[in-house]
């Protein structure tokens, strides 16, 4: 994926998240607009690393010398996609501990049940 390919699929999911997120209050918003801008950057490096796992594995065969059989290893974009998911799964965590929880009359339901228990008896 060339470069402005990237900054075009960042934009994009920024945007998503920034629908997602709308809700939350305006004293949060400086925190919120930073912290979607890092999920974005990171959604779209996962999504390319991963395409390069699929194609390329997670393991490749290394030697460290002539002397030394090769063996497996865990190549190094799969060490980034770790810690790249690993930051990415935080700021979605809290971003959403940022949204406002749901009343407890939201909780109970939809609001169904009293309408069905609230007509009168034919």
């Amino acid at each position: 994926m060339d470069q402005e390919e990237k900054k075009k699929r960042i934009v994009k999911e920024r945007r998503r998240l920034s629908r997602q997120f709308a809700e939350l209050e305006k004293r949060n918003r400086a925190v919120v607009d930073g912290l979607i801008e890092q999920a974005a950057f990171l959604r779209v490096q996962l999504q390319e690393l991963s395409e390069d796992l699929i194609e390329n594995g997670v393991t490749e065969l290394f030697q460290q010398g002539e002397k030394q059989d090769p063996y497996d290893r865990q190549r190094p974009a799969a060490n980034v996609y770790n810690s790249m998911n690993a930051n990415y799964q935080k700021i979605i965590a809290k971003l959403n501990d940022l949204l406002p929880k749901p009343t407890a009359k939201a909780a109970a339901g939809d609001g169904f049940d009293d309408f069905v228990s609230g007509r009168p008896e034919m």
